[in-house]
């Protein structure tokens, strides 16, 4: 071996790799790192915004519609980088979507249901009529 041989590097390796100290890897994870603190903080932010509408004095629709895109932006930041649905296949991607459209039909579906008057609880159960033959084994009441 010569001299000159050891202290050359190889054309593919660039100056900044061999720099004494320098961890690719760590550099990598360092961003991913801030990556997700910058969107914590998003999050945190829309949060606060959430917090704050709720008593501002604007129509009930104008605040419900407000808190209803912000939950949505906050459940897309969380789903695509928080659980990786941005690096997943597509595939997963749709059947996660697929899961999510039913789940969100079956909610609008039972508040539905559940907002007409067919499914109210009846308030005075006096008024209803006794059936003929529940009478004739009912103890008389004095």
């Amino acid at each position: 071996m010569s001299a000159t041989s050891s202290t050359t590097t190889p054309d593919s390796i660039s100056p900044a790799s061999t720099a004494p100290g320098y961890d690719a890897d760590a550099a990598h994870g360092s961003s991913k790192f801030q990556k997700f603190v910058n969107i914590a903080m998003i999050l945190a932010a829309i949060t606060g915004v959430e917090i704050v509408l709720i008593y501002l004095p604007f129509a009930k629709w104008l605040i419900l519609t407000a808190l209803g895109i912000l939950s949505a932006v906050k459940f897309l930041f969380v789903i695509f980088y928080f659980m990786h649905l941005k690096w997943d296949k597509m595939f997963c991607t749709i059947l996660f979507f697929i899961g999510l459209l039913l789940a969100g039909g079956t909610v609008a579906a039972l508040i539905a249901i559940f907002a007409s008057g067919d499914s109210k609880p009846i308030e005075n159960m006096g008024a209803l009529p006794v059936p003929a033959h529940a009478s004739a084994h009912a103890p008389a009441v004095v």
